[in-house]
């Protein structure tokens, strides 16, 4: 494996997209539910609790998703990391001689 920038080992796998895992998973449950009714295996007073099952699944399954996701990508500090001085931001340069400023004399005439 090679090594990542950020310290990390490249595993060959990505991160999962929550919101894709919970439309996927919602999409396969209302389509179970539809084989389901379809088939007639369920009677038509019960269809009512059988339709939100999907979205409360699927929903289930993200919340359990992020969490893990969550863990996963939190790294532990361990002390404290002093940032790096910066220096301060000057809008107009420094123009320091080692002359002193001359001031043109008033009686020569101007050429």
């Amino acid at each position: 494996m090679s090594e990542h920038p950020t310290g990390r080992l490249n595993s060959g796998r990505h991160p999962v997209n929550i919101g894709h895992l919970v439309m996927g998973m919602a999409f396969l449950g209302l389509v179970a539910v539809w084989a389901i009714v379809q088939s007639d295996a369920v009677a038509d007073e019960h269809i009512r609790w059988l339709l939100p099952l999907p979205w409360v699944l699927a929903g289930g399954a993200g919340l359990v998703a992020s969490v893990l996701a969550g863990r996963r990508n939190h790294e532990r500090q361990v002390g404290w990391v002093q940032p790096e001085p910066v220096e301060p931001y000057q809008p107009f340069p420094s123009y320091e001689t080692t002359e002193p400023a001359s001031r043109p004399d008033p009686d020569e005439p101007l050429r």
